[in-house]
């Protein structure tokens, strides 16, 4: 909610200033009475009189402060969609009322509201207050804005205007909309102290890892009767930890590709970069794991691992602010390199391996030893803005040299999925994990 400061602050003259109608008054009572005086006409002066008996009750009360222009943005969660309940209060301190109030507002293109781009006009009565509702809804995710919003008053009958009052905007968060997402619980890492995955490592959890003798500081309770009755000797029933995680989610920011058509439209790749994103967290967050995330763009923005509800409150706000942040040539080597990410971590990399320098990051952070899994953001229907009699073939080459690319990170140990939502990553993680309980050769 934005409010206007008093117009008294914002202009060293008055407030209030004459219109053309009082102007015109002051002529016509003056230019009436000069021709009566001076052509000794009585009826001139007569007719002149209720001009100036008219002008006077008018502005027999002055109005002496200027209008409080409000703005409401409704709701402060907000998804994708969702019902927008914005409007803008004009409220009259003054003791005299005001004859009409033109208001205009102006909103960001992803609020679709009801009659905003038309002006309104209303009355306000002294020492009262009316609203304009503007209820629509939320095209898109992002830090939107309802305003800013002005207002120009007339009183006194039309004679004096209030200068423009001009109230900021006020924000909208809206939230990326999220489809339910659902994933393997084989985790390649899990390396925590507690936790829902099971674990390489011995431990008391749930999942059972074989049968050994017994050995001093073993509980009772794992005895395995059935095969020490068997053997003679005491055995014990060993398992594998349940250990948390720590998933990094990688979201490429060099560009934006794709026209964006909000939740009902096409979606470019920060929409579905966004969106997977807020997803994936809520999957793992929900599981009990650690979730972090960070950017590759110039900026770097991270946010520190962590769990539980807040941070997924946290994770939200902070996709709000994703944005193109393309990298110049010298700034490359020192944007990101595989130190900034955990040996441990599951790395999600959200990229749609448009710039060439995304690919060299993915090969660098598997020939590190992470456990990297790029997730294709790139829209089917992608398109060069530009278009001409070649757009087709060079196109066609760029899928083609596109197609190239990923299959050389696939030989290099990078598995490589296209977004679909719910379920499309449960193969593509299973294999990651297999492979990184598999024994390495020397």
């Amino acid at each position: 909610m934005a409010a206007a400061e008093p117009a008294g602050d914002s202009w060293s003259g008055p407030a209030w200033v004459p219109t053309r109608a009082l102007g015109r008054t002051v002529l016509l009572i003056g230019l009436l009475l000069v021709l009566g005086v001076a052509l000794g006409r009585v009826d001139l002066v007569l007719l002149a009189a209720p001009f100036a008996i008219g002008a006077a009750v008018g502005l027999r009360r002055m109005p002496r402060s200027a209008p409080d222009l409000t703005i409401e943005a409704g709701a402060d969660y907000l998804v994708e969609g969702g019902h927008v309940e914005a409007g803008v209060t004009v409220s009259n301190p003054d003791v005299i009322s005001y004859d009409l109030v033109v208001l205009r507002t102006r909103t960001s293109p992803w609020l679709k509201l009801e009659h905003s781009d038309r002006p309104f006009a209303i009355r306000v009565g002294s020492d009262a207050w009316a609203a304009v509702e503007l209820p629509g809804d939320a095209l898109r995710w992002g830090r939107q804005d309802v305003g800013p919003a002005a207002a120009r008053v007339a009183a006194c009958g039309g004679l004096l205007a209030c200068r423009p009052v001009v109230t900021p905007a006020a924000g909208v968060r809206v939230y990326p909309v999220t489809d339910p997402f659902n994933a393997t619980e084989a985790m390649p890492a899990a390396a925590g102290l507690v936790g829902n995955h099971r674990s390489r490592r011995m431990g008391e959890g749930g999942e059972l890892a074989g049968v050994r003798p017994f050995a001093p500081g073993d509980r009772l309770r794992r005895i395995d009767w059935r095969v020490s009755l068997r053997t003679r000797d005491l055995h014990v029933a060993s398992t594998l930890s349940d250990r948390d995680a720590e998933v990094l989610l990688l979201l490429d920011v060099l560009g934006e590709v794709g026209l964006s058509g909000g939740v009902a439209g096409s979606a470019s790749v920060l929409d579905t970069t966004v969106r997977a994103a807020a997803a994936i967290a809520e999957h793992y967050l929900q599981r009990g794991d650690r979730v972090s995330l960070l950017e590759y763009g110039a900026a770097a923005r991270r946010l520190r691992p962590a769990t539980g509800r807040r941070q997924y409150l946290t994770v939200l706000e902070w996709l709000l602010d994703v944005r193109p942040d393309p990298i110049d040539g010298d700034e490359y080597q020192n944007v990101f390199a595989p130190h900034h990410v955990s040996s441990d971590a599951l790395v999600m990399v959200l990229t749609p391996l448009v710039d060439p320098r995304s690919a060299d990051m993915l090969a660098q952070l598997t020939q590190s030893g992470r456990f990297v899994l790029a997730v294709d953001t790139l829209p089917e229907s992608a398109r060069p803005e530009l278009r001409n009699q070649w757009t087709p073939m060079a196109t066609r080459l760029w899928r083609i040299e596109r197609e190239n690319v990923l299959g050389r990170l696939r030989e290099h140990g990078v598995p490589v999925v296209a977004w679909a939502g719910a379920g499309s990553l449960d193969l593509v993680l299973r294999d990651v994990a297999r492979m990184a309980s598999a024994p390495r050769g020397r």
